[in-house]
């Protein structure tokens, strides 16, 4: 049973709603396969930055200022989407994502971002990988299939956008599977 005052929490860079019909075509290319995938929905399509957990409100309001202050530093960032691929690997896929290209500033922001989230107690990221998740397989049905097509789609260009906002995310747990909601939106400056 989970605590009701505590809000389940996480930050995320939101995809450009111009590359989101290249990102629905990948996912439907994995359809094809007849594989047990999860496919996150199109209003779900997120970069995480920071996964929280669950969050009383005295957090989230010290979490609000950490990032307030940090994006005064920053400009926006451009990304390069392209490249498919999973966790934990091809032989065990159990998150199927497309990736960005190397990119250190967001690499910078992530960083800077663990060093002040690690002062208020959170324990830091390690390897960040930026990642989009469009999909978690639930069991190996098909996984050559799936495995043939990652591979066939390692080079996949999606497109470029511009981060210059960041969400501050509420997830909520249906049988339907989760519901993001944004509780504050931070402007780069």
């Amino acid at each position: 049973m989970t605590d009701n005052s505590k809000l389940r929490m996480f930050l995320a860079a939101d995809i450009d709603e111009n590359l989101i019909s290249n990102i629905l075509n990948v996912q439907k290319e994995l359809k094809t396969t007849n594989a047990d995938i999860k496919y996150v929905s199109k209003e779900n399509l997120h970069f995480t930055l920071k996964f929280f957990g669950d969050l009383d409100k005295d957090m989230v309001s010290k979490i609000f200022e950490v990032i307030k202050d940090l994006l005064k530093d920053f400009k926006p960032i451009e990304l390069d989407i392209n490249g498919l691929g999973t966790f934990p690997n091809e032989d065990n896929i159990k998150v199927i994502w497309i990736g960005t290209s190397k990119n250190n500033e967001l690499l910078n922001l992530v960083n800077r971002l663990n060093e002040k989230f690690s002062n208020l107690g959170f324990k830091k990221d390690k390897d960040f990988k930026s990642h989009l998740t469009i999909g978690r397989m639930k069991n190996s049905k098909n996984k050559k299939e799936v495995k043939n097509l990652i591979n066939k789609f390692k080079d996949l260009k999606i497109g470029k956008m511009k981060i210059s906002k960041l969400s501050l995310k509420k997830s909520e747990l249906t049988p339907n599977g989760s519901i993001y909601l944004d509780l504050e939106t931070f402007e780069f400056d």
